[in-house]
């Protein structure tokens, strides 16, 4: 049994009229009673009873008429979802992200895919590093990163989305809590938390601020990320520099402070400069603009 055979039964127990139903498939009519005839022969039964006015399914045509019908949507949505795929509004992608921009910036990314590729579903590995999303890009086990440059490995391309200033967590009974900016300076004789993890470009940018300031910083303790870093300012085991998003995890017991002259760090798209997947154009597409936009449009309306 064809396929097409199916379309044209389905088309003449639609029109109830073989003439009809020629003209609607673009075909002539003998070809088309013909078609049928042999796919009553081919199935042993009558699907149609003729008369010269009217045409009307038997009980095994009405059978037919069913399964034919969900044979042939299924093979439509097939279609349709094939098409889809190929123009990049259906399937996945992998996403990863490192630190406070989970907080800062998924929520836009989430909002602008939902609102322009609603088909798309977004697989989400956040507290990733930037050299852990490189090698795994590298890799393909990653479609799309949110992460800090400086790149590690070949062929990445990259889309910076904000340049962002590093602040100062400390505890709220630290003797520098009652200044409105700090320089990196007066930092000197503190205990400074840091990032865990190798290749961390938060603590790169932070070390590189602290020498120009004419230190090296006495790093006492890491964390693996920024909540657990900021329980250990509010518990009084040191300051910590952080990027500016990090003010979005506010905790009892921690206050920001901005620094007068620390460097800035930037957070970015990663992706595989060779990917091939539609659905990863259409991404990078729909999240050209600015993301501020979303935020924006939220706040508008609450």
């Amino acid at each position: 049994m064809e396929l097409r055979h199916l379309r044209y039964f389905a088309t003449v127990a639609d029109t109830k009229h073989f003439g009809r139903a020629a003209e609607r498939l673009h075909m002539a009519q003998p070809a088309l009673s013909q078609a049928i005839r042999q796919l009553e022969a081919e199935l042993g039964a009558a699907l149609f009873t003729r008369t010269t006015r009217q045409v009307a399914l038997t009980p095994a045509g009405e059978f037919l008429l069913g399964e034919a019908r969900r044979v042939l949507d299924t093979v439509e949505d097939g279609v349709r979802g094939v098409r889809r795929i190929a123009d990049g509004h259906l399937g996945m992608i992998r996403l990863g992200v490192t630190g406070t921009a989970a907080l800062s910036h998924l929520p836009r990314i989430a909002r602008r895919l939902q609102r322009e590729l609603p088909s798309v579903a977004l697989e989400i590995e956040s507290d990733l590093l930037t050299t852990e999303q490189c090698e795994r890009l590298c890799a393909g086990s990653l479609d799309l990163g949110v992460l800090r440059p400086p790149l590690s490995g070949d062929g990445l391309e990259l889309r910076v989305l904000e340049v962002e200033p590093l602040v100062l967590a400390l505890p709220v009974d630290h003797r520098l809590a009652v200044e409105p900016v700090i320089a990196m300076a007066d930092l000197r004789a503190e205990n400074f938390i840091t990032y865990a993890g190798r290749g961390s470009v938060i603590n790169a940018a932070v070390m590189r601020s602290c020498r120009a300031a004419g230190f090296t910083p006495d790093a006492t303790r890491d964390a693996r990320g920024s909540a657990v870093m900021l329980a250990l300012v509010a518990g009084g085991l040191g300051v910590a520099v952080v990027p500016a998003s990090t003010r979005v995890l506010s905790l009892p017991g921690v206050v920001f402070r901005e620094l007068a002259d620390a460097e800035t760090v930037e957070l970015a798209l990663a992706w595989r400069r060779d990917a091939e997947s539609p659905v990863l154009v259409s991404v990078l597409d729909a999240l050209a603009g600015d993301l501020t936009t979303d935020e924006q449009a939220v706040e508008a309306h609450s």
